[in-house]
């Protein structure tokens, strides 16, 4: 077939539209013109080349691919971190215990054992706050809004709950130097340091009350709007996330706001799962029947960044200190532990036999010893896992860098 060049054609009758004039005379020659010009969007797009073709496999295949990678990763780390709230906490906190009963002597707890006893005291009394709330009471509330209300009462916590995670990392940051404090104090300084200590941990547990409320409220949103019957979760997931795109994508970011961003994002899905969580957990408290059938019936940043990034956290994992300074993925499964316990608690009062009330102690006992059991084991394989493939990708991201020098 004889290719559509317009140059070519012209040099062969050069007299195939005549002058200016004619064209402008005979709308079929310009026609004519126009088809042999070759491209028919020649004068609004310019030929692209190897970095328009890189830039658009990379929106395609290379960053939902590593950006997924980190995002699983990512959602692990925060799960080890959540599980070791429940597992390591409370055995650290029982061994302290019982040294002091076998030895009879008290001695001053060190920063560790002082930390772990601020964060389990923040835990206690956030899930004693938490189930005081009723629940009931808040989903009528938030189920009498509209669409549009729901939307802006997500969005509003959403962005309190950014507010509580930033504030939080602070507030934890004071309690634990108050509780170095306390540990390493004179005994002049003792009833200071003490006092100081006390002070840090209650603001702490006000910090985190609040914190836990919102989480809670957010996931009672969401399961508003998952059983609604006007497609409110649809409403709602594609604002927010228009939202999200407008405020993120279409403005440039540096590689280092990209990685908080990354981090957050980490952070929400695994918020997000505590919420279905919750969803499931009340699915099974109101379920008539079989509960399971109710439950189911963008800028010039590379996507190795996103490599780089698990690189970080790999090493954050292996608690190995960088060359330079980098990002920590900061989680504080504080929050979420007191919502989970909040809603799994009326799950565990279900199963338990009636009867007398040492009975029932009892199999609180068994309950409370094989969930802990389960978490262990839980919390076991995922530390080793992600341990190990975080190794693994250390090592194997060292080939490659030796491998390219």
């Amino acid at each position: 077939m004889e290719s559509l060049d317009w140059n070519q054609v012209l040099k062969r009758d050069p007299n195939l539209l005549g002058d200016i004039s004619s064209v402008e005379r005979s709308p079929l020659k310009f026609f004519v013109g126009e088809i042999y010009g070759g491209n028919s969007l020649r004068s609004t797009i310019s030929v692209g080349n190897e970095k328009k073709r890189q830039r658009v496999y990379n929106t395609m295949f290379h960053v939902p691919l590593r950006c997924e990678r980190l995002m699983i990763a990512g959602f692990f780390f925060c799960l080890d971190s959540f599980l070791s709230l429940l597992t390591i906490m409370p055995a650290r906190i029982l061994m302290t215990i019982w040294r002091v009963l076998k030895t009879r002597q008290f001695r001053r707890p060190n920063a560790a054992e002082l930390s772990d006893f601020g964060c389990f005291v923040v835990l206690a009394f956030g899930v004693i706050t938490l189930q005081l709330t009723d629940i009931s009471l808040i989903y009528h509330i938030i189920r009498g809004q509209g669409t549009v209300k729901l939307y802006v009462v997500y969005n509003v916590l959403e962005i309190f709950d950014k507010l509580c995670q930033s504030f939080g990392e602070d507030v934890l940051q004071v309690l634990f130097n108050s509780a170095e404090g306390l540990a390493n104090c004179s005994t002049d300084n003792l009833t200071f340091e003490l006092l100081r200590f006390i002070f840090d941990a209650a603001i702490a547990v006000v910090a985190f009350i609040v914190h836990s409320f919102i989480l809670l409220a957010q996931a009672i949103t969401l399961s508003t709007c998952i059983i609604a019957h006007n497609n409110a979760l649809m409403a709602l997931l594609v604002s927010n996330n228009f939202a999200e795109i407008k405020s993120n994508v279409f403005k440039r970011l540096s590689k280092e706001n990209l990685q908080n961003l990354v981090y957050y994002d980490i952070v929400e899905r695994f918020h997000i799962t505590a919420f279905i969580l919750f969803v499931l957990a009340q699915n099974i408290l109101e379920a008539e029947g079989p509960w399971f059938e109710s439950f189911l019936t963008f800028n010039e940043i590379k996507p190795a960044a996103y490599s780089e990034f698990l690189e970080d956290l790999c090493k954050q994992t292996l608690n190995e200190k960088p060359e330079e300074r980098r990002q920590d993925l900061t989680f504080i499964p504080l929050a979420p532990a007191c919502v989970v316990i909040r809603v799994l608690t009326p799950i565990y009062s279900n199963l338990l036999p009636f009867g007398p009330l040492l009975w029932r102690l009892f199999w609180i006992l068994i309950w409370s010893s094989l969930t802990y059991i389960m978490l262990t084991v839980c919390k076991i394989l995922v530390g080793v896992s992600l341990r190990g493939l975080a190794t693994w990708y250390l090592v194997r991201r060292r080939e490659k860098k030796q491998h390219i020098d």
